[in-house]
């Protein structure tokens, strides 16, 4: 029997769940309620649960072993239909804010959102490990999520600035950056634009709950925070995009975008 994850990054049962009952992602935020760790019901089998997410992503070994998704599958097409929606937005935006001073962006998480982490989902058997994750990381060698990479070009190429404000650390920028130009995604990968944990040296706009001494922000204190400080510079955020409630919630967005992901669950 797999040992789940930590609170802070453990399997999304009741999401999975949801998703096996049927339920669709769809534009904006998820319409599936935000999991929860308690029921009064039998919970869903794991091991038919586990089973019900390689079906979603259409899980599959390529020649060199590693876990893919299938461009053909549910998880695919609910891609589709949610950056169709975020394109519309996007170039509405644009016209919208052109000639004005505010200048419109988007916001993008990393892990799930932009790069694809199924492979070390599926060989850990869901089952988190710091060390592990951190040289699965260093590898920079992440498939891009289905469609991102051109999702990242077309706002580009409607003048929308893109940031990515992502819970990776700053000692892990340079193989984050890596693996998104190997995917194609090249697109503002400075670190005026990229958004990384610096807990050694956390910025002053997080001052409320980081310091040299002590990093004490939530995920949602720390992805709020860096928007707000976006928007700070002169931007409206007119979508923000992540694959977890928290990447989504404390506003400072316009439109949020919820992707699918069943494999885990980051308060």
């Amino acid at each position: 029997m797999p040992t789940l994850r930590p609170s802070t990054r453990v399997i999304g049962v009741a999401a999975a769940c949801a998703l096996a009952a049927g339920v669709a992602y769809g534009t904006g935020t998820a319409s599936a309620d935000r999991p929860s760790a308690s029921t009064t019901a039998e919970p869903h089998n794991i091991g038919l649960l586990f089973k019900e997410i390689d079906s979603y992503y259409g899980a599959t070994q390529d020649a060199d072993g590693v876990w893919q998704s299938s461009p053909d599958s549910q998880y695919a097409q609910d891609l589709a239909r949610i950056q169709a929606a975020a394109k519309k937005r996007i170039a509405r935006a644009a016209h919208q804010h052109h000639g004005k001073d505010e200048r419109p962006a988007v916001v993008f998480d990393i892990d799930d959102t932009l790069l694809l982490s199924l492979d070390y989902e599926k060989k850990t058997n869901y089952v988190y490990n710091d060390a592990t994750w951190k040289a699965y990381v260093a590898k920079a060698d992440r498939p891009a999520v289905f469609g991102t990479p051109a999702l990242i070009a077309y706002a580009e190429s409607q003048g929308v600035e893109v940031f990515y404000n992502s819970g990776l650390s700053e000692e892990q920028r340079s193989a984050a950056v890596e693996n998104l130009k190997k995917v194609g995604i090249d697109v503002n990968l400075d670190a005026d634009h990229v958004f990384l944990k610096n807990k050694v040296n956390p910025p002053a706009y997080l001052s409320d709950c980081a310091t040299p001494a002590a990093w004490k922000c939530t995920t949602v204190q720390y992805k709020s925070g860096t928007r707000a400080h976006i928007e700070s510079l002169g931007y409206d955020i007119v979508g923000n995009f992540g694959d977890q409630e928290s990447d989504l919630e404390g506003g400072h967005a316009d439109r949020t975008y919820k992707f699918p992901n069943p494999t885990y669950y980051v308060g």
